[in-house]
């Protein structure tokens, strides 16, 4: 199968899909105690319509965040290019991949799959779909949850070991 992708931690990548990465710490940042209080229904911070502005804008997402920090919150908002390796990519699917320290949890326009951007396993790569038919222009918003683990003994810090969009063509045609 045909392959491409973007890197989404390299500054030319970015500048392809016109995104800025964005960063805060907590469950829910801004909220004592990183957000954490009984009987949460869910953090905004996974809605695609959440107000990231104020956080704190990065490219360095491998950088180490580990001040006793248990949950971060990376997001970024994507517009999809009209090529991708030279090819169309309205004859491809559109794919998110990624690998986040220690466990993750991947948000794609508000929703998360929930057979594949769950929590995995620690430091296990994670793949979702974002289109099954992307169109130019398009755009999307990813929220990954991190979490420092082993979640009842935490160590080491919260990063994201990569983040990539992966484009595959159906057909040999493209």
């Amino acid at each position: 199968m045909p392959r491409a992708t973007i890197d989404l931690m390299d500054p030319a990548g970015l500048s392809i899909v016109k995104a800025q990465w964005r960063f805060a710490p907590g469950l829910v940042p801004g909220e004592p105690n990183e957000g954490l209080v009984s009987q949460l229904t869910g953090s905004p911070a996974r809605l695609s319509d959440y107000d990231d502005s104020g956080w704190e804008a990065t490219n360095d997402l491998a950088r180490w965040h580990s001040k006793g920090l248990t949950f971060a919150w990376y997001r970024i908002k994507i517009t999809l290019p009209e090529t991708v390796g030279g090819q169309d990519i309205r004859e491809s699917r559109c794919l998110f991949e990624t690998c986040i320290d220690d466990y993750g949890e991947l948000w794609v326009d508000g929703e998360c799959n929930r057979d594949r951007g769950t929590v995995q396993g620690f430091n296990v790569p994670q793949r979702v779909v974002i289109s099954a038919e992307p169109q130019p222009g398009a755009q999307h918003t990813i929220a990954l949850l991190a979490m420092n683990g082993p979640i009842a003994a935490p160590g080491g810090a919260v990063f994201v070991r990569w983040a990539q969009l992966g484009f595959e063509w159906r057909t040999p045609g493209y």
